[in-house]
């Protein structure tokens, strides 16, 4: 996902982010969140329900400021904050040449820490699919399923479903009528593995030990499935192919597996270890910056000859309502509404 210009949000498999207002603004774990970006600081405003639909996290129920903290906390893992994407921008490219000439226009490409049940329902609807079509997917699930978080304006915001809330018996009918075709089906049978017959935290339990996602620390201590082991678990499920196995793997568990076209298994394998080999661990994070430069949207985009940085952003002090400063140093800062659904 691309964070330093407002263009490109919608453009790269966000699928739930939309423009409202001048703000980026989607749901994410009980929480609307509205984001807007100057050339130092990414401001984003939280607005919680009350009372939150579920709990969210320890923090989270304690005090007005613990929640706050815990939705920079987020961020921070949802947009991997804390990696330093310009050295590894200059890592590629020193690694590959066609990197080095494509990738200037494309700074600031960032992988999604995702949910892993979104990632892999997004995933499912990508299957013989556009970018725009997938993302009026997800909102539908959101909407129908999901629960409502707000409004921001007129609109109703709802947060992703829950694999429970995708059980019943007219689901995949439902789904149908809403325009998903054959993956309503994968979409229901998908829902009732993982929320009646695999243990709870299952999908979570497959991520990347290395890269903290949004419930890690929900999961209980042990050893971490490989790559091989989280893309063969992946591909038990339904509508699961070795690609989309490979398209969650990277975008929600961070394992470096190049995407490629349908070959045999054999050839597959042989492509994604070659491009391991050249771009290294986060491979799968170079291949989406090329996937980037190669959409037709950004066709028109100034190519340049360097690789830039990305700037350090830093956060301002500012006052609260009531006068006092807020005391942080972090990368991002924040605003609070709270709104009574």
């Amino acid at each position: 996902m691309v964070i330093k210009g407002a263009p490109e949000w919608r453009k790269l498999p966000s699928f739930r982010w939309r423009k409202i207002n001048g703000e980026w603004t989607s749901t994410l774990h009980g929480r609307i969140l509205s984001l807007r970006q100057d050339h130092l600081h990414l401001h984003y405003r939280v607005t919680w329900p009350d009372p939150p639909p579920w709990p969210l996290t320890p923090s989270a129920l304690n005090a007005e400021v613990q929640r706050g903290d815990d939705t920079e906390d987020l961020l921070r893992r949802y947009f991997s904050l804390d990696l330093d994407l310009g050295a590894l921008y200059e890592q590629w490219s020193r690694a590959d040449p066609n990197f080095g000439r494509r990738a200037p226009g494309f700074t600031g490409v960032r992988i999604l820490s995702q949910d892993a049940w979104e990632a892999l329902l997004c995933f499912i609807c990508s299957s013989n699919n556009n970018i725009s079509r997938i993302s009026q997917m997800a909102h539908k699930l959101c909407k129908h399923y999901g629960p409502l978080i707000g409004h921001v304006g007129d609109e109703a915001l709802h947060d992703f479903p829950t694999p429970d809330s995708l059980i019943g018996k007219e689901v995949e009918s439902h789904l149908r009528e809403l325009g998903f075709g054959y993956r309503a089906k994968y979409i229901a049978q998908t829902a009732r593995v993982v929320a009646l017959e695999k243990p709870a935290l299952w999908l979570e339990s497959l991520r990347n030990p290395e890269h903290r996602g949004p419930r890690d620390y929900e999961v209980p201590e042990g050893p971490r499935a490989t790559y091989k082991e989280a893309h063969e678990a992946l591909l038990s499920l339904a509508g699961v192919g070795p690609k989309v196995a490979d398209c969650i793997a990277q975008r929600d568990y961070k394992f470096g597996k190049s995407k490629t076209k349908t070959f045999n298994k054999a050839l597959y394998d042989a492509i994604g270890d070659h491009f391991r080999d050249i771009w290294g661990k986060y491979a799968g994070w170079a291949h989406s910056v090329l996937f980037a430069a190669d959409l037709r949207e950004f066709s028109n985009r100034t190519r340049k000859t360097v690789v830039k940085a990305e700037v350090k952003t830093e956060v301002k002090v500012e006052e609260t309502e009531d006068g006092t400063a807020l005391d942080v140093d972090r990368a991002v800062k924040r605003r609070r509404t709270r709104q009574r659904v």
